[in-house]
């Protein structure tokens, strides 16, 4: 799901000058997927917790496939294909609405112990990111083919990933009495925000804060490269490759650091988002390419240490019955970043590229706030 997202990243100026649009179009390629999946992520998180986490997981894999499918071919065969494309990234965001999101709850349904789910959860987030970390280089690679090649490699590892889920993923099976009816649901939903409500929304819009800020940068990242210092192909993706390591290598440490203590969940979030807001306003003040590249991948960490406190405290702190609901529009909103990243950047460095990192840097301290005020874990561990 990563790939079939960040994979485009290195190539958007290319898909831009083959297809004779304007930045902002070529950015709501990456909008379009993303907004459509924060739609149905949640309608995905009930369906999951109604009948089943691999119910979900596979068929919507197989859309995904289908939609980069269109794009490819579309690409390929039609002359004029931009609304096509639009319109096989749309299925992908139905697809994909359905795969990762259900990942996190999946985890926690497999595992006992929460030092396991933590654990668990930090490998996922490090896929997640190694995603991110492959993404430029692959997507740089495969366009040097062709340029809609990357939408043709999406069908690939989305049938790949099917079987593996399918054969490889035991997960529990739900009991009669375990599924949730619309009507129980909208009750619990309901009483897990009156009793839950303050922290979870911090949780949300810190999720999503830190999407904005890594796609944001990253695609400014992308496009300075190329149309300023004119790299471009595998060496452009392996540059943009730097900061997603650095996101990636940092999640995966803190996973398997963080156990369960919630109170150094907290901190670490509020340390790594302040790190973030830091190296972002002094990006806006340096010039020159290295000093780019060397901050965007320290706010990279401090996004990286985030990620999987907030996994964590989210599939913990909730009933197993309600965790693919909460997870889920955990993960819209974490794909609103997305879909807000590349084209708020894209508006806002016509004003200054300036202007872009200070807006962004806006919105950390707004998240590093939201998490030293409303994050409060109680004393026996559990977030409230």
């Amino acid at each position: 799901m990563t790939l079939g997202n960040s994979m485009l990243i290195p190539v958007l100026p290319s898909i831009r000058s083959k297809l004779g649009i304007t930045s902002l179009q070529v950015s709501l390629l990456i909008t379009i997927y993303s907004a459509v999946a924060i739609l149905l992520i949640p309608v995905a998180g009930y369906l999951s917790d109604r009948f089943g986490r691999k119910i979900i997981i596979i068929p919507s894999l197989i859309i995904n496939g289908i939609g980069g499918l269109i794009c490819g071919l579309g690409a390929w065969w039609i002359e004029n294909p931009y609304f096509v494309i639009m319109l096989g990234r749309f299925l992908q965001g139905i697809g994909a609405a359905g795969a990762f999101p259900i990942v996190l709850p999946l985890v926690g349904d497999i595992f006992k112990k929460e030092s396991d789910v933590s654990s668990s959860l930090g490998v996922v987030e490090t896929a997640n990111t190694f995603g991110k970390v492959l993404s430029p280089i692959l997507g740089s690679a495969l366009a040097l083919m062709v340029w809609f090649a990357p939408f043709l490699a999406i069908p690939v590892l989305c049938v790949i990933s099917a079987v593996l889920v399918a054969f490889l993923v035991k997960s529990p099976a739900k009991k009669k009495d375990e599924k949730v009816t619309f009507t129980q649901f909208r009750t619990h939903l309901k009483q897990i925000f009156i009793h839950n409500g303050k922290w979870l929304s911090a949780i949300f819009a810190i999720g999503c804060i830190c999407m904005l800020a890594i796609f944001g940068t990253l695609f400014y990242l992308s496009d300075t490269l190329e149309d300023e210092y004119h790299v471009k192909g595998i060496v452009k993706g392996c540059i943009l490759a730097i900061p997603s390591a650095a996101l990636c290598i940092a999640s995966f440490i803190t996973g398997k650091r963080i156990g369960r203590n919630k109170m150094l969940m907290k901190w670490i979030t509020f340390g790594g988002i302040t790190l973030a807001a830091v190296t972002f306003i002094i990006s806006g003040t340096l010039h020159g390419i290295s000093w780019l590249i060397g901050l965007i991948s320290v706010g990279g960490i401090g996004i990286g240490v985030t990620l999987p406190c907030m996994d964590a405290m989210i599939t913990e702190g909730i009933d197993k019955s309600e965790r693919g609901t909460i997870t889920s529009i955990y993960s819209s909103m974490r794909f609103i970043g997305v879909a807000i990243g590349p084209p708020l950047a894209a508006i806002l460095v016509k004003i200054s590229p300036h202007f872009m990192f200070y807006t962004i840097t806006g919105f950390c301290v707004l998240a590093a706030v939201l998490a030293l005020f409303t994050i409060k874990p109680d004393p026996d561990g559990s977030a409230a």
